[in-house]
């Protein structure tokens, strides 16, 4: 391959294929969701920072989460809102493939930290009396730190089997990001190695997570059936269901866009989806953890009153 094929300088990102007069309508409402998903994770950063009834391993791992949220929105969604304002929608070849490896990297992270959210919620239903010896904080700071590396090392593979390949023009991806297969599909060479890689890692880092979290919560259904008193029940179950929540969010989208044949949805389609994976997931987490948690909206009462009071 020449050298103009094996690498590119920049790419254009096609985005979405609208009225030019839609494309404001659509910068003000994405705009507004990305700012609400900043305000809405960062609200529940501080929370847990601020109130001392919140520093638990399980509102420990919920900020990290939140973390990942607001890191895996900045990644995709500045450029988007960018590009819908801008006639030349180019971003260079190195800062896509940034975007590629932080895309995945996020998405991961967000896996792993739900499998040990319901690790620590198995540990606190089924193990109550040796919870806190079983989640120290030196546990806590572990999986949290695993999990972070993890979550880079992982991609890291995929990025550098596609940096080993050629590319040919025409140098567009009809999306609104660099998204994986959509960097893939500009390759003019075997990318049979690659996609065998993938179709590793996504049962590695999303079926596996998925029956452990799975495996997690039968064993919880079984704990919280045999407690005897309703109000037991009802307080085990309330302390799950918002993580209950954010998997069904999380893993329900992750199938749709992954597991599901490329062919039945249009391009469009899946931008669409994509889309609510990015930004809406990471919006409506925050609403979820606050709005169906006690503590949450104590912490929250707690610290209001103290700025007033001030």
């Amino acid at each position: 391959m020449g050298d103009n094929q094996t690498w590119i300088s920049e790419i254009t990102l096609l985005g979405f294929h609208v009225d030019p007069s839609l494309e404001y309508f659509f910068f003000g409402l994405f705009s507004l969701c990305y700012v609400l998903t900043l305000l809405g994770n960062g609200a529940i950063v501080g929370l847990i920072c601020l109130d001392p009834r919140l520093h638990t391993p399980m509102y420990f791992f919920i900020s990290h989460l939140a973390v990942v949220d607001v890191s895996y929105a900045s990644n995709n969604v500045p450029k988007m809102l960018v590009n819908l304002l801008s006639k030349k929608r180019t971003i260079f070849f190195v800062p896509c493939m940034m975007q590629t490896l932080f895309c995945m990297s996020f998405g991961t992270a967000e896996c792993l930290f739900l499998v040990v959210m319901s690790y620590d919620r198995y540990v606190a239903i089924c193990h109550p009396l040796r919870y806190s010896v079983i989640m120290s904080w030196r546990l806590c700071i572990t999986l949290a730190v695993t999990s972070w590396i993890l979550s880079f090392l992982l991609p890291l593979v995929h990025i550098i089997l596609i940096l080993r390949l050629p590319f040919c023009g025409p140098h567009e991806i009809d999306h609104f990001f660099c998204e994986f297969m959509s960097v893939l599909k500009l390759a003019c060479a075997d990318i049979s190695l690659n996609l065998l890689v993938l179709s590793a890692g996504c049962a590695l880092v999303a079926l596996g997570p998925l029956s452990v979290i799975l495996f997690s919560y039968t064993r919880i259904l079984i704990a919280i059936i045999r407690i005897q008193s309703g109000d037991g029940r009802r307080k085990a179950f309330s302390t799950c269901s918002s993580h209950l929540c954010v998997v069904g969010l999380f893993f329900g989208s992750a199938i749709v866009m992954y597991m599901t044949p490329a062919s039945s949805h249009s391009e469009e389609q899946q931008k669409v989806i994509f889309l609510f994976y990015c930004l809406f997931n990471p919006m409506v987490n925050p609403l979820i953890y606050s709005m169906r948690n006690a503590e949450v909206k104590g912490a929250l009462r707690r610290v209001l009153c103290k700025e007033s009071s001030i």
